[in-house]
């Protein structure tokens, strides 16, 4: 074999180099990484001490751990439904033709480009029970003003409310970007034959966009279960009597707060896996549904 042969035989090989370690020094390796901590008892600076799979059976009898994954799925239970369900009819309503469409689009997307951290600290102003417009526009209807974010009733709302404003412009854009892609023959034969703008949507549309739907679904699922920002931002400390303290914020609190980074580990370990299985699921069950064209 010829030495110009050899060279190109490798040389594809060496332009995958720089992704393949990429890959494997920021996923792989944490993986691995993170399940041999979550082996130890460690607050990074004794010594490593080796207890296997203790903090894995320390973590089904922690009462914070099951409040923290409660009201990780009370927030899930808010915050995807409504996004998605919004994002599709806003999408609807912004794909027909009106009057300063771009200028809606661009308003739409504008939270998903702004800081997370600086959106959250917006927030914070809006739901301030003294000084935020909230409150202002309440009394200004006779209605009693709420402390948004410092009553378990209303903390983990006020967040799932902000993140859905933060977010559904994205899922907006998604969405008119399969509505776009639908072939308008179909539309034109349902009119031919009649059908309701109502039947349209859910008979035409629906299908057609099932496979975005899907997409906006499964991406939901996993933001939702990894947010962090807002409650850090917003509900310092978990909120009132923990109200938002969602799992991955104490899995920071475990590793950073308290320095349990063995006990933080199999926290985020045992995270990883559940999504990794409800990802799997999603796609075995909800997945075989999605039509393709």
């Amino acid at each position: 074999m010829s030495a110009s042969t050899r060279s190109l035989r490798i040389s594809p090989y060496l332009y995958l180099v720089p992704a393949f370690t990429t890959i494997m020094v920021f996923t792989i390796f944490p993986i691995f990484y993170s399940f041999y901590l979550s082996l130890l008892d460690w607050n990074m600076i004794s010594q490593k001490v080796f207890v296997g799979f203790r903090n894995y059976v320390d973590l089904f009898t922690d009462g914070m751990f099951w409040k923290s994954v409660f009201n990780t799925f009370y927030f899930v239970i808010m915050y995807v439904p409504v996004k998605i369900t919004l994002g599709l009819a806003f999408a609807t309503l912004l794909f027909k033709k009106i009057r300063g469409l771009g200028f809606y689009r661009v308003g739409y997307y504008l939270p998903v480009i702004t800081s997370l951290n600086a959106a959250a600290i917006m927030w914070l102003w809006l739901y301030n029970e003294k000084f935020g417009i909230l409150n202002y526009v309440l009394m200004q209807l006779n209605i009693q003003p709420q402390n948004w974010l410092g009553s378990p009733r209303w903390a983990m709302l006020s967040i799932a409310v902000m993140s859905v404003w933060k977010s559904v412009g994205y899922d907006i854009l998604l969405f008119l970007t399969g509505l776009s892609n639908i072939d308008k023959t179909y539309y034109e034969a349902a009119d031919i034959d009649g059908a309701s703008e109502i039947s349209k949507f859910f008979n035409i549309t629906i299908p057609l966009l099932s496979p975005v739907i899907f997409f906006v679904m499964v991406t939901s699922i996993i933001f939702s279960f990894q947010i962090f920002t807002q409650v850090y931002t917003m509900t310092p400390g978990g909120g009132p009597l923990k109200s938002t303290s969602v799992i991955v914020y104490y899995i920071y609190e475990m590793a950073f707060v308290h320095f349990r980074m063995g006990y933080a580990s199999s926290l985020a370990y045992i995270l990883f896996i559940f999504l990794l299985t409800v990802t799997l699921l999603q796609r075995k069950f909800v997945g075989s549904k999605v039509f393709y064209q």
